[in-house]
């Protein structure tokens, strides 16, 4: 299906969209038309060219702002930046994350609320402003991203564990607030990506342990995804642009795996 076209006219704000999962979804949204701010803590001119890659490829608005999300504040202000620049925001994609590595009991207390404050808060206050003016334009879209360790405990990732599965329920409550109305809330679950930090971890497997980058895969995703693979970005950006559509109208509040198989252990 030929994506151009079928979301011309949608402001689409995506935290978090510099580089990896997130760039891919505001590329899958640009490619329907829908025009895009793109955020991160980059330097404004080296994140330039991103934006000005998007608009090229897609002939939309593509926009980056930096703004770090551990202040109230600059959530509130890369809303308002959203709207100045580009219009009403119809639909908002939470993607930004932090993660800290530790056992609990050495776990730092500013890491702890820095991870609440990136990945719950912001998302948090980031909904609450949107809301009112997707309800205004009788169409919005909220996108949570979770992950399985939303669902299941792991060790010394005690702030991810617990900020995902707050995430799934600022999902839940969002969409029962939402329901009877043209906006709809949902949170993805993404299983293992490929992203710069698991490349790199691979990267230290081959040294260290003397494998080939598919046996570094192979033993990295054991016990995790069945399909033996890393999800791949784009399969998560499909899945949200088909909810930004018809196919998601009676769709709402869910927690939609894209893992690989990995909760079906």
């Amino acid at each position: 299906m030929n994506d151009a076209g079928r979301l011309a006219g949608r402001n689409a704000l995506v935290t978090g969209s510099v580089g990896g999962l997130g760039q891919a979804m505001a590329r899958k949204l640009a490619s329907a038309g829908a025009n895009v701010m793109l955020h991160g803590l980059e330097d404004p001119e080296e994140a330039a060219c991103l934006g000005e890659a998007i608009e090229r490829d897609y002939g939309v608005r593509a926009v980056y702002c930096r703004a770090d999300l551990r202040q109230a504040s600059a959530v509130r202000d890369l809303v308002d930046h959203t709207e100045r620049t580009l219009g009403p925001i119809h639909i908002l994609i939470n993607n930004a994350v932090v993660r800290h590595f530790a056992r609990i009991e050495d776990f730092p207390i500013d890491k702890w609320t820095e991870a609440l404050a990136v990945n719950v808060t912001a998302a948090f206050l980031a909904t609450q402003m949107v809301l009112p003016k997707m309800r205004e334009a009788q169409y919005g879209r909220v996108f949570n991203m979770t992950s399985v360790y939303g669902y299941r405990g792991t060790v010394n990732r005690v702030d991810y564990v617990t900020t995902k599965t707050a995430i799934q329920g600022l999902t839940r409550a969002t969409a029962l607030e939402t329901a009877g109305s043209p906006i709809t809330c949902h949170a993805l679950m993404p299983g293992s990506v490929l992203t710069p930090l698991w490349s790199d971890r691979l990267e230290r497997m081959m040294i260290e342990e003397g494998l080939t980058r598919p046996e570094a895969e192979t033993r990295f995703l054991d016990g995790k995804q069945p399909s033996g693979r890393f999800v791949d970005v784009d399969s998560v950006a499909e899945v949200l642009l088909l909810l930004c559509g018809p196919a998601g109208t009676d769709m709402n509040g869910a927690i939609l795996p894209i893992e690989g198989g990995w909760m079906a252990r």
